[in-house]
């Protein structure tokens, strides 16, 4: 600053000062503020790793809905060919000779497409219970995550209200917080 301008400190430019001229640098407060950093750091580790199982489940979930669509699409010409293959039947109840023969071939041949539709429908429901079933795993792991990156924000706020209180003891109350989101965290890993 040019020597003729007129220049006000603070008590926060007072302290720096005073501090970085004699030596009297703040333990607690460099301290807290590694820690804070550090639990910054797991925090949004853990918060990505939510997002991220998050999006897998809604990808399964989304999964299960379109195979569920194509399922009720085979059940839907599962049924269809039921109903030909019940007016074959009846055309050759009601008919005799060459026409009846060919009625019930007809018959044959439907209810042998509707055996293979009905495997067609039966895997793509198995499917969907697969799908429903990956989505649920994903949704249980986001949640872990979330719990651990939400005792992380947690430990942060309250290393933040130990160094402004000068309380010391909060900062086992700190530790107590983190460990518990680590606890949340290694769940999520150990997939459980």
């Amino acid at each position: 600053m040019p020597s003729e301008g007129f220049h006000v400190h603070g008590a926060h430019d007072h302290a720096v000062e005073h501090a970085s001229a004699h030596g009297d640098a703040d333990p607690l407060g460099g301290r807290v503020a590694v820690l804070s950093a550090v639990l910054a750091t797991l925090g949004a580790l853990m918060t990505f790793a939510g997002g991220d199982t998050q999006a897998k489940a809604q990808l399964y979930k989304n999964s299960a809905s379109i195979t569920k669509t194509r399922a009720n699409d085979e059940w839907n010409y599962y049924q269809a060919k039921g109903v030909k293959h019940n007016v074959a039947e009846m055309g050759a109840a009601l008919s005799r000779g060459a026409p009846s023969e060919a009625f019930k071939a007809e018959a044959e041949r439907y209810k042998k497409e509707q055996a293979e539709i009905k495997a067609r429908a039966d895997k793509l429901e198995d499917e969907v219970k697969e799908w429903d079933a990956r989505s649920d795993e994903q949704m249980h792991e986001h949640h872990r995550w979330a719990l651990g990156a939400t005792a992380m924000q947690i430990a942060i706020a309250l290393s933040a209200i130990a160094l402004l209180s000068r309380k010391t003891w909060l900062l086992w109350g700190v530790g107590l917080v983190a460990v518990l989101g680590a606890g949340f965290g290694g769940m999520a890993l150990a997939g459980l």
